[in-house]
C-alpha cells in the first residue's frame, strides 16, 4: 500500500543505484579538493571523472567477499578507472564516504517532506477559510461543551503545521553536515580544506567536531521531528474519524466511487484512510525512539546504529512522505455536513450555553457558588427529565429575577462566542491584519 503511492521521487533516494551515485560524487569531489592542494595531478582528476563508473551488481558480488560495503564499491569503481584509482578514498575512512552521502540524501528527503508538509498546510488553511463561520460544538472530554466554528477547529490545525514546517526546516539545517576528517576524525591524514570543499559543493556544512562518524544525535533530531509531525496527522486524523461516527456524522473522509465499505455490510463508509494514518504514525515514534538509542555509541566509532539505519530512515522519510500527501487528499476532498452540524449543536436542548448563563447572573450580584448552584440545578433537570434547557431558564423565577428575557435570549445566541473568529484568523496568517 505504502509503495503504491509514495512518489517515485522518494523512493528513488533510497535505491542502491541513488545511494553509490552519491558516494561516487562523494569521492570525486575529494579527488578534486586534492588537486587543488598540488597532491593529485588534475589530469588524473580529469580521467577519475570520465571513467568512474560503478555496477551495483558487481558491488554486490565483491561484497560476498570482502564482507565490506565501501572496499566493495571502491573496488568496483577502480575496475573502471584504472590505475588512476589509486587516488580515490585518499586520506578517508569509510564513514566519511557514508556519513557525507547519507547527508545529502537526508536533506533531499527532509525538503521533499517540507514541500508535502506546505501543501497540506495549504489545503487546511483553504478548508478552514471556506469553513470559517460554520458553526459546531466543541467537545472536551468527548462531551458536547460550547459552540465554536468548524473552520476555527481548522485554523488551529494550520498554525499547528505552521510550527512543522519550522520544526522540518531545523532539522533539515541540522542534519546537514559532512564530514570527511578520517580515522577517529583527527584530520591525520586528510586536510580540513577537503572537508570544506566536498561539503559545499554538496549542500552541506563541515561538522565543526567530529569522531569517526557524525554524531547521531543529529539523526535523532531529524527523526523525532518526522515522529512529530505524525502525531499531529495522527490528531488530525483521529478527530475526523471521530466526527464520521454514526451518532455524530459531521464530517467524513472521501468515499470515491466504487469503493466498498465492508465485506459483510454494504451500507458501512469507514473512516480507513485516517485510520491507517493514525496508525503509521506509531512507527514514526518508534522509529524515532530506535534513532535516541543510535545516540550512544562506543568511544569514538561503534557500528551499532548502522543496521538500524538502514531500516528506519528510509522507512521514516518514505512513510512520512506518503503520509502527507494522502491527508492532504482527505483534506481537499473532505465533505462536509454543516446543517448536522447545527443539528448536533442544538441536541442538547441549550445546556452548551450554561457557562453564558452562570456568567450573566454574577454580572448581576450573585456569588459564582450561588450562580452555579442555580445554573446546575437547572441543567441537571433538563439532562435527567429530557427538558430544554433554554425553557427552564426562561421560565425559572430566580432567574427572571436578575435577568430580563432579552438578557437570556443572549445567553444562548452562540455568535456572542464567536465574535473573535477574525481575530485568530488573522493571528494564524490567514486573514490580513488590520
Amino acid at each position: 500500500m505504502i509503495e503504491r503511492y509514495t512518489r517515485p521521487e522518494m523512493g528513488a533516494l533510497w535505491s542502491e543505484e541513488t545511494k553509490f551515485r552519491t558516494w561516487l560524487e562523494v569521492e570525486i569531489l575529494a579527488c578534486e579538493a586534492w588537486s587543488q592542494l598540488g597532491k593529485i595531478p588534475p589530469e588524473a582528476v580529469e580521467e577519475i571523472r570520465q571513467k568512474a563508473r560503478f555496477d551495483v551488481r558487481r558491488i554486490q558480488e565483491i561484497e560476498e567477499t570482502v564482507k565490506h560495503d565501501v572496499i566493495a564499491f571502491l573496488t568496483n569503481v577502480a575496475e573502471y578507472v584504472g590505475p588512476a584509482s589509486r587516488y580515490i578514498h585518499y586520506g578517508m575512512t569509510s564513514s566519511d564516504l557514508l556519513d557525507t552521502s547519507l547527508a545529502v540524501l537526508l536533506r533531499r528527503a527532509g525538503l521533499m517532506l517540507l514541500e508535502g508538509a506546505k501543501r497540506l498546510r495549504e489545503a487546511i488553511g483553504n478548508k478552514a477559510l471556506q469553513y470559517k463561520d460554520t458553526l459546531c460544538v466543541a467537545r472536551t472530554h468527548g462531551v458536547q461543551s460550547e459552540p465554536i466554528t468548524f473552520g476555527w477547529k481548522l485554523a488551529v490545525w494550520y498554525d499547528e503545521m505552521r510550527r512543522h514546517i519550522e520544526r522540518l526546516e531545523r532539522a533539515i539545517d541540522t542534519i546537514s553536515v559532512g564530514k570527511i576528517s578520517g580515522a577517529v576524525g583527527t584530520f591525520a591524514y586528510v586536510d580540513p580544506f577537503v572537508e570544506r570543499y566536498v561539503c559545499e559543493r554538496l549542500g552541506l556544512k563541515p561538522a565543526p567536531a567530529s569522531t569517526q562518524v557524525i554524531q547521531r544525535d543529529r539523526h535523532a533530531e531529524f527523526l523525532t521531528t518526522l515522529a512529530l509531525v505524525g502525531n499531529s496527522l495522527e490528531k488530525f486524523a483521529t478527530e475526523i474519524r471521530h466526527l464520521q461516527r454514526t451518532e455524530v456524522l459531521e464530517v467524513e473522509e472521501p468515499f470515491t466511487k466504487g469503493q466498498k465499505g465492508s465485506s459483510a455490510m454494504p451500507h458501512k463508509r469507514n473512516p480507513i484512510t485516517c485510520e491507517r494514518i493514525a496508525g503509521q504514525a506509531r512507527i514514526l515514534r518508534a522509529n524515532a525512539l530506535a534513532a535516541m538509542e543510535n545516540v550512544a555509541l562506543w568511544h569514538e566509532r561503534d557500528i551499532s546504529h548502522s543496521s538500524v539505519e538502514r531500516v528506519i530512515l528510509p522507512d521514516s522519510t518514505i512513510l512520512l512522505d506518503y503520509m502527507l500527501h494522502t491527508f492532504t487528499r482527505v483534506v481537499e476532498n473532505l465533505v462536509v455536513y454543516p446543517e448536522r452540524m447545527r443539528q448536533n449543536l442544538e441536541l442538547t436542548g441549550g445546556l452548551i450555553y450554561s457557562q453564558a448563563v452562570l456568567l450573566k447572573l454574577t454580572e448581576k450580584g450573585l456569588t459564582r457558588e450561588e450562580a452555579y448552584a442555580i445554573v446546575q440545578g437547572l441543567a441537571m433537570e433538563a439532562r435527567d427529565r429530557g427538558l430544554v434547557f433554554r425553557d427552564l431558564v426562561a421560565q425559572n423565577e430566580r432567574v427572571r429575577r436578575f435577568l430580563t428575557q432579552e438578557e437570556i435570549h443572549w445567553c444562548f445566541d452562540p455568535w456572542k462566542n464567536l465574535r473573535h473568529v477574525d481575530e485568530v484568523f488573522r493571528r494564524v496568517g490567514l486573514l490580513p491584519l488590520g
